[in-house]
């Protein structure tokens, strides 16, 4: 993901649902002059995030906050981001996140999800069903598995929004998604 997103100094990026930090400070390492916000709904995470960035000598903003409130921060990000997030929220707020990082990042920006989405193969369903859905429950992590998020970034894009890159984890398929917001990005 981290070769995906690609962080130059100077962008303005949003990391969504940051969890812990760690791919937040693995963003600012890798540019040093850019501006990364880490935003989750957890305090506790938050606090550790904090932690370790501070340990690390690194500067990041840190935000409470669902994905649903991302376009709540502005619309001027070059880049949103978002690691294995929406496996675990349900059907509509799928939807209201995956907009809302839309909304976040300005037009030409880019949006990149890495997540669980279709599994494409009978290995790869035993596998997420064995452990991820064993976890995380089925009600909200099927719609990936059926290719909800490939489902979302095509209305939201207009267009057939497929995987970039798709690796093979112990736990199932992690697809990578990278996709632009234009002019006519519909955030319905």
């Amino acid at each position: 993901m981290l070769r995906q997103l690609a962080p130059q100094n100077g962008d303005s990026i949003l990391d969504v649902g940051c969890g812990t930090g760690s791919f937040a400070i693995m963003l600012k390492r890798a540019a040093p002059e850019a501006r990364i916000i880490g935003l989750d709904p957890d305090p506790a995470v938050l606090a550790i995030a904090a932690g370790k960035a501070r340990a690390a000598g690194i500067e990041i903003e840190w935000r409470k906050g669902y994905a649903s409130q991302a376009a709540d921060l502005g619309g001027g990000f070059d880049k949103s981001v978002s690691s294995l997030v929406f496996h675990q929220v349900p059907l509509a707020g799928k939807r209201e996140g995956i907009a809302a990082k839309f909304q976040a990042v300005r037009p030409g920006g880019q949006v990149h999800i890495a997540d669980y989405a279709v599994q494409r193969n009978k290995l790869m369903r035993a596998l997420f069903r064995m452990t991820v859905q064993l976890v995380d429950g089925v009600a909200d992590t099927q719609p990936n598995a059926d290719g909800m998020i490939e489902t979302i970034l095509s209305d939201l894009t207009g267009e057939k929004t497929p995987a970039e890159h798709i690796i093979w984890t112990p736990t199932g398929a992690i697809s990578l998604f990278q996709a632009t917001r234009t002019d006519t990005t519909s955030f319905a």
